[in-house]
């Protein structure tokens, strides 16, 4: 089985979860992965957008708000089928939440109920020291754009969402092989 069916077959099973969203998982990533698309991102991290969230399908939720660690080990079942700029946003999307509560006054008072909750399950904003490392590390400017897309755009309900159909040739085009 390649990647991208692995992944059709993980949303089907478990994309119609909700964790305190007023839409599915399933309906976040691909909302997400739109926004970026429509914005002009690059392909890499219109799939980073899509997958950032497969972390809350392989295995039960924490509580009612999903996997809090969904993150490291979504970024680790992506990094066996795509490249380091698809798996590394996906990794620090979650760390991406707290950098900009560090540094945007503004940024945390925008963010959904559910994820105010999980951000206190993922240790709160960054300290100045976090602030510093995370911006040193590779892919984090785009993770931080794919937490952008994902809070701006990746949570509004009454919206037209692709189906995983539509991004089949992107993910297929970036698949590094067949997973290990």
């Amino acid at each position: 089985m390649n990647a991208v069916d692995e992944l059709a077959e993980l949303m089907a099973a478990r994309g119609g979860r909700n964790y305190g969203e007023n839409i599915s998982i399933a309906e976040h990533s691909l909302l997400t992965a739109a926004s970026a698309e429509s914005h002009g991102a690059p392909d890499a991290l219109v799939a980073a957008c899509l997958l950032h969230d497969v972390g809350h399908w392989l295995d039960e939720p924490d509580d009612e708000y999903g996997i809090h660690s969904h993150g490291d080990t979504g970024a680790d079942w992506v990094a066996k089928r795509w490249p380091a700029a698809v798996a590394e946003p996906v990794r620090l999307h979650v760390a991406a939440k707290r950098y900009l509560c560090a540094t945007d006054p503004d940024y945390h008072d925008r963010l959904s109920p559910a994820s105010q909750y999980t951000l206190t399950k993922q240790g709160g904003p960054m300290s100045a020291e976090e602030v510093a490392a995370f911006e040193a590390r590779p892919h984090s400017d785009d993770a931080v754009q794919l937490r952008q897309w994902e809070d701006d755009f990746g949570k509004l309900s009454g919206r037209t969402i692709p189906p995983l159909s539509h991004f089949r040739p992107l993910l297929e085009r970036l698949a590094t092989g067949s997973p290990t």
